[in-house]
Order: C-alpha cells, then structure tokens, then sequence
C-alpha cells in the first residue's frame, strides 16, 4: 500500500509526496511535530500537518536568510535567530568565524530535540559554543534586549498559533530596537502567488516599511513552499541590500554553497512585475496614512 503526505496550499490547491515511512510523531505544548521519510525530498519536518523542511530544499532557505545579509553588513558579531529550533540557519552562520555569539529563541524544546535525533547534519551548528539557545517566548525575550544585535532572523514558520506574536507590528518594532545603529533584520514574507496569501505579504510589508528606513523583498525558489516561490524581507537602519552589497568581500571568505551566490544575490532583489505592484501599493498607502497622522497631530 502506498503511503502519501498531504499538505494543502489552498482549498483548491494540495501538495502530494509519496512516503516511505513514518519515523516519528509526537505533540508538544506548542505543535504537534511528524518526520517523515520521502523518496524524492528525504527526510521532511512537519508541523501540524505543514511541512516545515525537507533536506532535498532546506539549504535554499537557510542560505538566503543567512548569506544575503552577511555579504551587507560589514563587521557582524552578534545574530539573534527566532524561531530556528531546527537549526539550519545557526549552522548556517556558525560557518562565519567573525561571529562571536549567535543567540537562538525557540520556545518548543521537543522541536530543538526531534530536530537534532532526526536530522544531526542540520542541527550541527547548535553544539558551536557561540550558540546560546533561549527555550522562551520571542515577544518576551525582546522586551530585555536594545541596541544589542547586527543581525536578526525571524525564522518563524507561519503568523499563526504559537507564533503569532513573531508577525506583529510590536514584534518588528522590537526587532528594531534590539538591533544596533546600522543593524538588519531578515524575516520570512510568504508566498503571494495564491490570492488568500496575498494580503499577509501586503500586511507584513506595510508594518515592516513604516518601521525601518530600508524595506525590500527578495525571492527564492523552494520546492516545497506554497507554488514553489517564496519570499523574504530585508530590513535596515542603514544598509540597502544592493547598494552596500561587497561582492568581493564575500568571496573571499570562501564559504560553500549550494544556492546562493553574489550574482544571485542581485538577482534575487529583481521580483516579478504582480509582486512590484502589490508591494509599491502598499508603500503608497502606508506613506498616506503617515501623512494623514501628521495633518491630525498639527
């Protein structure tokens, strides 16, 4: 009998992988966590009938989320990662020997653990001494912390249930007084290719754009995403992500990859034109809105 995962994009619309074999299933106080093995993505993660990761994609991510940001700033020594219980993207950035402490805030210790049995090579970077793992609330964790961080990840599955919080306007204006003077802040965007995604990318740009003086979006391609596209936001106080880009530099510190490279780094600011007007829309509204405030306040 065969055996398949299914996991729906739409009402309409489900993604389908064929499915070797359970290995694990188990519920926390957070999600319910499943691990299944598939023939063509390996090993996946799910949550709550969501797939987290697979190993066939996962680099893709965690490479964009990572790299993008260090081949900006210039002198990065302290990341905070939220929500990167799986701890791909701390790997990730455990490969920067500049770093000197990456803090990760992951409140489902069960998440940390399955990870780390089921998925050793991915979870390495969290036995780097650098790595300080805080089993805690995000919005709580941040209510502590100012002008402390180069680099903030919001590595967040969804802005639903237990992570709610990671998605709102408190949340990223937390996220800017924890970051230094010149810091950035990296986050998960979505997928707007199905009109009931559209409004939480429309959503996540306005409270980010009215927040930061630097706001724009890149892409990638990753298989199992909604439509296989998905996109994340790039947020500074001081950086533009192609202006202040050093190609150069970055290459220079010889860090392998699978995904990303300096070309693709351009490329991946370069969105598609229903992506350009959703986002420009948002901005204009989001800009007349301050106005109005200021005309009240007069």
């Amino acid at each position: 009998m065969e055996l398949w995962f299914s996991e729906f994009h739409t009402n309409n619309v489900k993604l389908s992988i064929r499915s070797d074999e359970q290995l694990y299933s188990g519920e926390s106080d957070y999600q319910r966590l499943d691990v299944i093995n598939t023939p063509e993505f390996g090993k996946m993660l799910v949550s709550d009938g969501d797939i987290v990761f697979s190993e066939a994609d996962e680099f893709v991510y965690d490479e964009m989320v990572t790299h993008v940001p260090m081949a900006v700033h210039p002198h990065v020594k302290k990341v905070l990662i939220f929500g990167g219980g799986d701890g791909g993207v701390a790997t990730c950035f455990a490969k920067y020997p500049e770093i000197e402490e990456i803090d990760l805030v992951e409140p489902d210790e069960m998440l940390v653990e399955v990870s780390k049995k089921y998925f050793p090579e991915q979870t390495e970077g969290l036995n780097d001494p650098r790595v300080h793992i805080y089993y805690q609330d995000g919005l709580h964790f941040l209510r502590t912390v100012q002008n402390e961080y180069d680099i903030i990840i919001n590595d967040s599955n969804d802005p639903f249930g237990h992570e709610e919080g990671l998605f709102t306007k408190e949340f990223f204006g937390s996220c800017y007084k924890a970051l230094k003077d010149d810091g950035i802040m990296i986050y998960q965007h979505g997928s707007p290719f199905y009109d009931e995604d559209e409004e939480a990318c429309r959503s996540m740009h306005r409270k980010v754009y009215r927040i930061f003086p630097v706001s724009r979006v890149y892409q990638a391609h990753i298989a199992t995403c909604p439509a296989g596209y998905w996109l994340f936001g790039f947020a500074s106080k001081k950086y533009h992500p192609l202006n202040d880009f050093d190609p150069a530099k970055w290459k220079k510190k010889n860090i392998e990859t699978w995904y990303y490279t300096t070309n693709l780094h351009v490329g991946a600011f370069m969105l598609p034109k229903y992506v350009e007007d959703l986002l420009e829309e948002e901005e204009g509204r989001t800009k007349q809105e301050i106005k109005n405030e200021l005309e009240e306040t007069k």
